[in-house]
């Protein structure tokens, strides 16, 4: 296995290409479908207001797109030059050849999108399902990595809070069928109006054009024949990584992380506890911690200036210290980092 790849898991699936409605592009975003062994992903770019910047990449969460990001990216176009990609099966990229939607599928496709871009290495941003892909690829490929930035990452927890049990229930064999069948009659409006109540903490500061623009997109996605497939695999492949010990472990690897990291929390997430920020601060050897009281599971959709506010932040506090995790990189290439519990966890409030 080569250095550009991680392990691979999961069966075969056919490659659907349906017509579908275009996806929505928002002023200044420009869209790109990019071939790789394996996978076709969907990228969306905001070009950086000036030349010279350095390079990130935004990975969304179970059941979202390059969209979430949108916010974010606009806020931080000053000083990045930003990427969001549609992970295989989600957005406007069609599934995986191999059908392989676990953690470590999403990560791969990452991987072989950043050593073919030759972008790398990356501020990396992740949110969900993407802050657990984004943590393996930092601790497996710290040499693509600049620092890292995860919002409610989907780290294993012991004890999941009651209202993340029926997404988790996604991944039992017949179940996704079962509430496909349950659904059928519910409209595009109404599976939105329950996406936005159980991720944001206030659903009321999503505006009135941007619960349209959703609506449209769930009409899009409903389209899709593989849609019910990416999601049940995809959180099939979150609950399985949960299980993962050893050095695929997401705790482990996040322990071996060397790039500075930004975490950040919702007080009202109902998916990802609020408990586990502390947890998190422990585990990533150079830790920020931001904590937004009155937020869900998509901060960066929210307060994106909050959000933005703080990653400036990482930025000035790390200036200094680029040639020296240059180095460290590197030599984690050569030889596995132990974990150690030296953490400098910064606390910064909404």
């Amino acid at each position: 296995m080569s250095s550009t790849e991680l392990p691979a898991e999961s069966a075969s699936v056919s490659n659907v290409l349906p017509s579908v409605t275009p996806v929505r592009v928002a002023e200044g975003e420009r869209l790109r479908s990019v071939e790789l062994p394996g996978f076709t992903l969907t990228v969306r770019t905001r070009p950086a207001t000036r030349a010279g910047l350095p390079p990130a990449l935004y990975v969304h969460g179970l059941g979202g797109s390059s969209q979430n990001w949108s916010a974010l990216m606009r806020e931080l176009e000053d000083v990045v030059d930003g990427e969001a990609l549609d992970l295989p099966g989600f957005g406007d990229s069609p599934p995986p050849d191999d059908g392989d939607y676990t953690v470590g599928g999403h990560a791969r496709a990452v991987v072989r999108h950043l050593d073919a871009s030759g972008r790398g290495p990356v501020h990396l941003f992740g949110n969900s399902l993407g802050g657990a892909v984004a943590t393996r690829v930092a601790a497996l490929r710290p040499d693509l990595v600049r620092t890292l930035t995860l919002v409610s990452p989907a780290l294993p927890e012991l004890r999941v809070q009651r209202s993340a049990v029926p997404t988790a229930l996604v991944a039992v064999p017949g179940v996704a069928r079962l509430f496909t069948r349950f659904t059928r009659e519910w409209s595009a409006e109404q599976r939105v109006r329950g996406v936005t109540a159980l991720c944001y903490g206030d659903p009321g500061r999503v505006s009135p054009d941007g619960f349209r623009d959703a609506v449209r997109e769930m009409e899009r996605r409903l389209q899709l024949p593989y849609f019910w497939d990416a999601m049940t695999r995809s959180t099939r492949g979150i609950v399985n990584a949960y299980t993962l010990g050893g050095q695929h472990g997401l705790w482990r690897q996040a322990e071996r992380v060397l790039a500075p990291t930004l975490l950040v929390y919702g007080g009202r997430d109902q998916l990802v506890a609020f408990r586990m920020a502390r947890k998190a601060a422990r585990a990533f050897r150079d830790s920020r911690l931001l904590t937004l009281p009155d937020a869900g599971h998509v901060a960066m959709m929210e307060y994106p200036q909050e959000v933005a506010r703080a990653f400036k932040g990482l930025l000035s506090d790390t200036a200094g210290e680029a040639g020296a995790f240059a180095d460290s990189r590197t030599a984690a290439l050569v030889s596995e980092t132990d974990g150690g519990d030296g953490n400098a966890v910064e606390s910064a409030g909404s």
